[in-house]
């Protein structure tokens, strides 16, 4: 947990000044604070002796001092701390409240970042919904305790110091009252918080329960709505928020137990302090300023016992307080650390290669699996030899490794055994950038982000000009439908791309994809969306325009890989078979189900 702190507070960075002023502000605020009362009742022991308003600037000697002193210098002096006392808690507000923004916008920036240098192996293993909540949740929880830690910290322990020790100099032996109080408070206290405590630490699960109801329930609105389960998602998001209130609830039951036992304590502290003070001061009241226990206790002195009997005690709840904050973001720190300290699985070479040859590839013997853990192995033994610009069609049932033999290409992942090799060089050599600036993929979920299409094309190629946006649509199948609307590449395309259909949303993908200029495309499921004519349309496009980029192209439809130069058979994790469409529907019996089942359907089902 140390170690996960030290990395957090890394985070302060340029805001470090804000984070060391603002301890020494809450040092002096407590100290003016705790001289106040004493001053006070100074003030009050001399008023006693006055005789006359004139005798307000006259000097008194008085045993508490070593000086003497005036009326209107005691007032002053008191103006003056007053003054002080609020400049410096301003100032240390101001401090700490920029220091723990800072933290969390460095923090928040240092976590996101760190989210994008995973490979896909690091995203799996923390859920989409939990690094949300790690990004605002506990950030936030971070950021309050961190302020807390540089300012409440700071003050409330050394206000219950120095206010016990001012007491213990303005009222003597009296003063043990407190020193009795003190462990029953904090017992009482103890107890509270620690059964709290137990409810706070589950409340994060619901944060998580919570945040994955809301994503899933944006990102598949539309299949919501399709089959009408608007009141299912309602009662599960109610289900997911009703926990979290009713943990919240418990919790906060328990610690409104605080607040009476606080007040008990604090009037017991004053009935005590109050009663003995009166006794004495009634017993041996001479007014002559002796401050020796055993003959009296002044009016002054009692004043000032009962204040720091309130600062005592009020710390003593702070503190309390601050352990219940403090033990909620250790849970955020260890979270958040998790994250932070979580190493990429794939990371650049000490010499990374900065240029690829061609789009040639070869699978040497490559096996994977997605966890070292795993009982069976995703992809084994497979053994394939790709020239540069060749077209390549791969067919393989519902969970037969298809995508996941493409995502080693572009070094999503690493393969487990074996060598994959990218224009002749093995892919754990080439500058990451470099390999997946060379590797275009377009995806089974196509992914637009909000902005105008020709933001969305210049993923591809941020300097594109409209020119080259149109070329790269003309060859995905895009430009009619873009040249239909008013604003054409102008067009604003919202979140997700929910305001353009499915195949429109394809089209794209792939023409952003061939903006790069890239030496392999791959294209996995893209054209599921369009028409039978619009992919033949695509293929033409790609083969004529783009002949020297390899292509590789995962599909359904026997149609749309059936002129591919080689077509490979996945099925169960292994290469069932190699050849031409030709080859294939004379030789390999999952080709031949497929393609007469497509074409008993009609053709091209």
């Amino acid at each position: 947990m140390l170690n996960k702190i030290k990395l957090i507070l890394k985070s302060v960075r340029q805001y470090k000044i804000y984070a060391i002023i603002t301890p020494i502000f809450m040092m002096l605020e407590v100290l003016l604070e705790s001289a106040i009362p004493f001053t006070m009742s100074v003030f009050l022991d001399t008023s006693i002796k006055i005789n006359s308003i004139n005798d307000f600037t006259t000097f008194f000697d008085h045993p508490r001092l070593p000086f003497p002193v005036s009326l209107l210098t005691l007032v002053i002096a008191m103006v003056v701390m007053a003054m002080l006392s609020l400049t410096c808690g301003i100032l240390g507000g101001r401090f700490a409240g920029k220091a723990s923004v800072g933290l969390a916008t460095n923090l928040r920036s240092d976590l996101y970042k760190k989210i994008q240098s995973f490979s896909f192996a690091n995203i799996d293993k923390f859920q989409p919904s939990s690094l949300v909540t790690r990004l605002t949740t506990d950030i936030g929880n971070v950021q309050q305790s961190f302020q807390m830690c540089i300012r409440i910290v700071i003050r409330a322990p050394l206000m219950m110091i120095f206010s016990s020790v001012m007491a213990f100099m303005s009222g003597g032996l009296v003063a043990f009252l407190f020193i009795i109080l003190i462990p029953i408070l904090g017992l009482g206290l103890f107890f509270i918080i620690r059964k709290a405590m137990k409810i706070f630490l589950r409340v994060f699960k619901r944060y998580d329960a919570l945040n994955e109801s809301v994503q899933e329930n944006i990102n598949g609105i539309r299949v919501v709505k399709s089959f009408v389960r608007e009141d299912f998602e309602k009662q599960k998001f109610g289900t997911a928020s009703n926990n979290l209130k009713n943990d919240f609830v418990k919790a906060e039951k328990i610690m409104a137990l605080n607040n009476p036992l606080m007040n008990t304590t604090i009037h017991l502290s004053n009935i005590l302090v109050v009663s003995i003070a009166s006794y004495l001061i009634g017993k041996y009241s001479t007014y002559d300023g002796t401050t020796i226990f055993n003959d009296h206790l002044s009016i002054g002195q009692m004043s000032s016992l009962l204040t720091y009997g309130i600062q005592i005690l009020t710390s003593i709840m702070m503190i309390s307080m601050i352990l219940v904050m403090l033990t909620m973001s250790l849970e955020s720190v260890r979270r958040i650390g998790e994250v932070l300290e979580e190493e990429p699985t794939i990371k650049d070479p000490t010499n990374p290669v900065y240029h690829v040859e061609d789009g040639s590839i070869d699978f040497n013997n490559v096996s994977f699996s997605y966890s070292e853990n795993a009982e069976k192995e995703t992809l084994s033994n497979i053994d394939i030899h790709i020239k540069s610009g060749q077209f390549i069609g791969i067919l393989g049932s519902t969970g037969s490794g298809k995508t996941s033999l493409v995502n080693l290409i572009s070094r999503l992942y690493d393969v487990s055994k074996g060598t994959l090799l990218v224009g002749g060089q093995n892919v754990k050599n080439y500058d990451l950038k470099v390999l997946r600036d060379n590797v275009a993929v377009v995806l089974q979920k196509n992914v637009l982000f909000s902005g105008t299409i020709a933001d969305n094309l210049r993923w591809g190629d941020i300097n594109a000009t409209e020119e080259e946006m149109r070329k790269a649509c003309d060859i995905a199948q895009a430009s009619e439908f873009v040249d239909q609307l008013k604003d054409g590449f102008n067009t604003w395309i919202e979140q997700g791309g929910s305001n353009v259909s499915g195949g429109q949303k394809q089209r794209l993908c792939i023409a952003r994809a061939i903006l790069k200029k890239p030496k392999i495309l791959i294209l996995d499921d893209s054209t599921s969306a369009v028409d039978t004519k619009t992919d033949r349309l695509i293929r033409k496009g790609l083969k004529e325009d783009i002949p020297e980029t390899t292509k590789i192209v995962i599909a359904q439809r026997i149609s749309s890989i059936e002129d591919a130069d080689q077509i490979i058979i996945l099925d169960n994790g292994r290469i069932d078979a190699i050849g031409t469409h030709e080859e294939l529907i004379k030789s390999n019996a999952i080709y031949q189900e497929v393609y007469n089942t497509q074409n008993r359907i009609g053709g091209n089902a």
